[in-house]
């Protein structure tokens, strides 16, 4: 059984598919955070802004590969459209797995995943972003996007453009910095080029 915070229809907000419906599925657990305010402090990732504990959200649970699908399925408003997932968490690789990436692809589910990069992820998926976080080791070193929050510390954009993404995308740390972070990432992107702004849209929008 998967375990499941929440699964809603909204708009993907960030990074290359922005402005594109998406239904949304929220994996619960991670492996750098309990997912617990007592326990941030001793997290690994410290400024992670998603409630992923448990599985009380909408539509949240406990599913079979075969309900998970048909969740997603119902949750889309245009079956002449192709569906489109995002798996995210938390961690969504820490459930991920073939049976799940078989079942959504026999209902016509095109799959993304959002993952930290530090756990192995299955074949078979159709998009994929990893957003590397601090005193972490990435081993999804290929990919379609990553995306780094900007700025940590411990991760430098340099570090990753050995890496084999498509796409390099940094996102400004939504702190009480944020307008200075977020001129801080364009006068980065602006001195290199190869380097994409990715803004939280639905957040400045309003979209869940």
């Amino acid at each position: 059984m998967y375990k499941v915070k929440e699964i809603y229809y909204t708009i993907q907000g960030e990074a290359f598919y922005t402005g594109r419906p998406a239904v949304f599925c929220r994996f619960s657990g991670c492996n750098l955070w309990s997912g617990r305010e007592v326990d941030r402090d001793k997290a690994i990732c410290t400024f992670c802004d998603t409630d992923f504990w448990g599985t009380d959200g909408i539509n949240g649970g406990k599913y079979s590969a075969e309900d998970l699908a048909k969740k997603i399925v119902a949750l889309w408003p245009d079956p002449t459209e192709p569906i489109f997932v995002v798996c995210t968490g938390g961690e969504p690789a820490l459930q991920m797995d073939d049976t799940l990436i078989d079942v959504f692809h026999h209902h016509n589910i095109e799959i993304a995943i959002e993952t930290n990069g530090t756990v192995p992820l299955p074949v078979g998926i159709d998009w994929v972003c990893v957003s590397p976080k601090a005193d972490t080791q990435i081993v999804v070193t290929k990919g379609n996007e990553l995306k780094l929050v900007f700025p940590q510390n411990e991760n430098t954009p340099e570090q990753f453009l050995n890496l084999d993404f498509e796409h390099f995308y940094i996102q400004p740390l939504d702190d009480v910095n944020q307008s200075r972070n977020i001129k801080e990432c364009i006068a980065y992107c602006l001195a290199h080029p190869r380097w994409k702004l990715s803004i939280q849209s639905h957040k400045f929008l309003g979209i869940d």
